[in-house]
């Protein structure tokens, strides 16, 4: 049988990455219509935004949302550069490319930071973090990533929360391609900060990132930034005065994700979107393992939000052709970025459900087989 091309419910190929996503036909259609930037009847869609935004977090009255032009990582350089003073330090988890673009931005502005690194499949330790902060005093703030998107790795963020807090340092999370998806609510999980994007788990599109602060954090960094559009706590000022944004405001974007933000409620919140994606991811998993692929994590580190898999050792997989071959079919994947395995990566997040899934797997084994790999096991298992 041959797999035809899937579609999406406006045609378009399935997005299976971790964003940009496959969002739906009526977040798409709410961006054909134009806004004044100063109008009452966009201000409050960019109010609604900010609220709901804030209720998914579960921050209401103690948090609010400061939304940022520009993709998810505007946000998280925001973030850094605005609750980091010029004279903190940061210690940076890293255990994937999320983490070492942190410290990339902090030596950009000139913040100090030191980082702890694990492998990209290994989370980090919770017990090491806390010997870190007590024997490094000058350590101010921490970054952690909750869901490292270069593996698909979970990384314990309300252990590391609790231990952050304990210790009596600040912390600001890189919650991108979890937020909407993955509980961690503020009244439970304390930080200062934590950045994520229109375009992952709220489903909506690309172009907008926005922090969640907590009032009282946010109330101490005037004069913290040192860009003029980074600059969160002017951003907040500005917003909180005038309920309008200091320059040009990505306006589609912005009445695009109030739309997925109501979509995102009426399935459930975090809950039913969680579970839609968990469900997803596996049927994926189980489906690509009967076929004989191998997946980099266990299933206790695996984040329901993409799946790295091994690369097969088969000397006809070439994964190019692989790719085109399931892009042919409707599918577009992502290939891998670690530096520990050989892999691709396939999402299970978006206006994706079980049997866009089956779907893939079904085309994946039909593009094996017009491909001639009959082994899918990685070169150390293979040998």
């Amino acid at each position: 049988m041959t797999v035809r091309p899937a579609a999406s419910e406006t045609g378009d190929p399935l997005l299976l990455t971790p964003g940009p996503l496959t969002t739906s036909k009526a977040v798409k259609e709410v961006m054909v219509h134009d806004w004044g930037s100063r109008d009452q009847a966009f201000i409050d869609i960019n109010q609604a935004v900010r609220d709901g935004v804030v209720k998914v977090a579960g921050g209401e009255r103690t948090h609010t949302c400061v939304p940022m032009q520009g993709s998810g990582t505007f946000s998280v350089e925001a973030m850094i550069t605005s609750f980091v003073p010029r004279d903190g330090k940061v210690l940076i988890l890293v255990n994937g490319a999320y983490g070492k673009r942190a410290g990339k931005i902090c030596d950009y502005h000139a913040r100090a930071y030191v980082t702890y690194e694990t492998p990209e499949d290994t989370p980090p330790s919770v017990e090491e973090i806390g010997r870190l902060l007590d024997e490094d005093k000058e350590i101010t703030h921490v970054f952690a990533v909750h869901c490292e998107t270069t593996s698909g790795i979970l990384n314990p963020i309300k252990a590391i929360a609790d231990m952050v807090q304990a210790k009596g340092r600040r912390l600001l999370v890189d919650s991108m391609s979890a937020f909407g998806a993955l509980p961690i609510d503020a009244k439970s999980v304390h930080y200062d900060a934590l950045a994520a994007s229109s375009n992952k788990c709220l489903e909506g599109i690309p172009g907008m990132g926005f922090v969640v602060c907590r009032l009282s954090a946010l109330a101490e960094t005037e004069g913290n930034a040192n860009a003029l559009t980074l600059d969160l706590f002017d951003q907040w000022k500005s917003m909180e005065a005038n309920k309008q944004w200091r320059f040009t405001p990505p306006i589609h974007v912005i009445v695009s994700l109030d739309q997925a933000i109501k979509e995102f409620f009426a399935e459930g919140g975090v809950e039913g979107r969680g579970g839609r994606y968990a469900n997803n991811c596996r049927v994926l998993v189980e489906g690509m393992r009967d076929l004989g692929f191998e997946t980099l994590l266990p299933d206790d580190l695996q984040a329901p939000i993409i799946i790295t898999f091994h690369k097969p050792a088969d000397a006809n997989f070439h994964f190019e052709t692989f790719y085109n071959m399931l892009a042919e079919r409707g599918y577009l994947i992502y290939p891998g970025k670690l530096t520990v395995a050989d892999s691709f990566r396939i999402g299970c997040i978006g206006r994706l459900h079980e049997s866009h899934m089956q779907g893939a797997v079904d085309a994946v084994r039909e593009v094996l087989r017009e491909m001639g790999v009959s082994n899918c096991a990685p070169a150390r298992a293979a040998e």
